[in-house]
């Protein structure tokens, strides 16, 4: 559906030339919510400004479905953009509109009849829960309600893609989490096509199939949710990661305390319908071991439920090695601590 093919993107020239993107290869499906985390000054906006040229690359090429759009001219490109929807970490509503004459503003622009401008919006407004708001003004919505207004707008058009620029970072959590669903609503509805940038991992963990982490210009790793979170590879996948995570301070105090000779930590990772069965406690009675957990959470990523399990074992080193051998034979993951 997308795929970025050594996208290239330079600031300036000479001594002066500041490089946004380097090199950046991607390829996201038809149908899936694909997300970009960075820090700040990563390049993920520049990254996603390029899916629709609105900065265009210094090399490089973007095709969405099928189509190379850097090699589109003027009229061309400006057609293929409407087939791209984009919503905005700051809304960029028309203050002097309403909410209903925000939303048909690209349907008049290309002359839509007035009934088809009508009911597309009366659609759209009770899509995003917003129909009682139809003649207010921005000025008189909440953050949440102006970026509901955003994303009706950016579907007024049809969109195969839709492109979110930070589209949640000004929001308070719970409004966060209300346009998350409102996002994974549409992305089953309709089976649109989202690419979502952030520099939050609750947002990515919450309704991203996959994800690419942008640090420096590059993508430093990438692949399914589940397997990026569970099994990060990078150190700055592992600093997103334990933004996210729990005082681990009372964990290490229980590794470092003085404990008898024979025991061995380990995390248990649990993933799917694995993170609800009794796996642990039965195999453990099977060769004989005790078990005592030092840290545990059970979480979701996206609609997929997950545990980790900090334990020690105590036993015959035998009996442990067994153990996590039986473990990792029943599809868990163990990684050995001390």
């Amino acid at each position: 559906m997308i795929e970025l093919k050594g996208l290239t993107k330079v600031y300036g020239k000479g001594g002066t030339a500041a490089t946004a993107l380097s090199g950046v290869n991607l390829h996201i499906e038809k149908g899936e919510i694909f997300g970009v985390i960075g820090h700040s000054g990563a390049g993920k906006s520049t990254l996603i400004r390029c899916i629709n040229l609105l900065e265009r690359p210094t090399k490089g090429e973007v095709w969405v479905d099928g189509t190379e759009l850097t090699r589109l001219g003027k009229n061309q490109l400006q057609e293929r953009r409407r087939k791209i929807g984009m919503i905005y970490q700051h809304f960029n509503l028309l203050s002097s509109a309403t909410v209903y004459d925000n939303i048909a503003f690209p349907l008049r622009l290309v002359h839509t009849p007035k009934a088809e401008v009508d009911r597309k919006v009366n659609e759209l407004l009770a899509l995003v829960g917003l129909t009682e708001h139809r003649s207010k003004y921005p000025a008189q919505l909440s953050g949440g309600q102006k970026q509901r207004v955003g994303i009706a707008r950016a579907l007024a058009s049809d969109p195969d893609v839709l492109l979110c620029d930070e589209a949640t970072s000004a929001l308070d959590p719970q409004t966060t989490d209300s346009i998350l669903r409102l996002l994974l609503h549409i992305n089953k509805q309709f089976n649109l096509t989202i690419v979502l940038i952030t520099h939050e991992m609750h947002v990515i963990q919450s309704i991203c199939d996959r994800v690419a982490v942008i640090h420096g210009g590059g993508i430093v790793e990438q692949g399914r949710v589940a397997d990026v979170f569970l099994k990060p590879r990078h150190g700055v996948t592992k600093e997103f990661i334990q933004s996210e995570a729990h005082d681990d301070s009372p964990l290490l105090a229980a590794l470092q305390a003085p404990h008898p000779d024979g025991t061995t930590a380990v995390k248990i990772t649990f993933l799917g319908e694995k993170t609800y069965e009794s796996t642990l406690s039965r195999v453990a009675s099977g060769t004989g071991v005790n078990f005592a957990i030092l840290q545990g959470t059970i979480s979701t990523i996206k609609d997929i439920p997950y545990g980790q399990l900090v334990v020690r074992f105590e036993g015959d080193a035998t009996a442990i090695g067994r153990t996590i051998s039986e473990l990792t034979a029943q599809g868990l993951d163990v990684e050995v601590l001390s």
